[in-house]
């Protein structure tokens, strides 16, 4: 295994952030981040972005790389993150690259999956549909034909689903079958890939502590000055979890509890969907996480795992 490229997944609120940070200040790595939200400017309490302290002490990348407005794919995470690991290897430094975006974890582990060629016609009458009907009617249909790759991305992404819907119309095969088979193929690169694992019930409980704190910590404020920005949020930006809550209940549509409590169920669910892919990625070394486990001991228990590997 390469162990000058690292690479650490973990469901939402698992505590990779923080072991990445601290790996990377003992081995003298940078830190690529695989998050489809972090790339967004301004919007850092909703998607619990690494601290400015600890993003002056090491060297972040794919953070803050984009405005809100805009849209990104995971092709703009890929060109991004080749040129990323290209500077890291020029300073011969290592590559811890952290985070739980499974589509773009996939993508840099085995490259870019295309599938067919979008169909125009097919595309613009799925979204049609979406505004016509609703998005979870379109949801239905692929739970029908897909139940996999609906469980994957949640019944919230209006662009993966009308995605899925148009490669099952134009191959006539849910398109979980077609990323299985492109999934069997060698990584493209080496990775040495750690995974951080905790009981359910605690991972739970974390996340419902982190929704918490990002509510004291401003998240509404944060909100409100993108939706004042003069060019307005982008879809991708708009519906991400944290902001698409918030803006329901600054337009008054439910309370602050409901949304709330709302934040900490669409992230348990988003949990739950990264379970699913992660069992999918071959050669992860799992660290089963006590409940009460120190940070320093997970680090010393990576670090040994590390050793180990070498």
């Amino acid at each position: 295994m390469n162990t000058n490229r690292l690479l650490i997944l973990g469901v939402t609120a698992s505590g990779k952030g923080r072991l990445a940070f601290e790996l990377a200040e003992s081995l003298d790595a940078e830190i690529i981040s695989i998050d489809s939200m972090k790339v967004y400017r301004r919007m850092d309490i909703g998607t619990a972005k690494p601290p400015r302290q600890a993003r002056e002490r090491i060297k972040y990348h794919l953070i803050d790389v984009v405005e809100p407005s805009e849209a990104f794919s995971v092709g703009s995470f890929l060109e991004l993150a080749y040129e990323s690991i290209k500077q890291i290897n020029r300073r011969k430094k290592r590559i811890i690259a952290v985070g739980g975006t499974a589509l773009y974890i996939k993508a840099l582990l085995y490259g870019l999956f295309e599938g067919p060629g979008a169909d125009e016609q097919i595309r613009a009458e799925l979204q049609a549909e979406a505004e016509a009907e609703g998005l979870e009617q379109l949801y239905q249909r692929l739970t029908e034909i897909d139940p996999v790759t609906a469980e994957r991305i949640g019944c919230r992404d209006c662009k993966r689903i009308v995605r899925a819907l148009e490669v099952y119309e134009i191959t006539g095969k849910p398109i979980s079958s077609l990323q299985q088979q492109f999934g069997a193929e060698q990584p493209l690169h080496n990775w040495t890939i750690i995974g951080l694992r905790r009981e359910k019930s605690v991972e739970n409980g974390r996340i419902n502590q982190r929704v918490k704190k990002m509510i004291a910590a401003g998240l509404i404020d944060e909100v409100k000055g993108l939706l004042a920005e003069e060019k307005p949020l982008s879809q991708q930006a708009r519906c991400a979890i944290g902001y698409a809550e918030i803006i329901d209940y600054l337009n008054g549509k439910i309370s602050l509890e409901d949304a709330t409590e709302l934040i900490k169920k669409n992230s348990r669910r988003f949990a739950k969907n990264q379970r699913t892919w992660f069992k999918s990625f071959k050669n992860v070394n799992w660290l089963d996480i006590e409940t009460e486990e120190p940070h320093k001991k997970i680090l010393n228990r990576t670090k040994t795992l590390l050793n180990n590997i070498e």
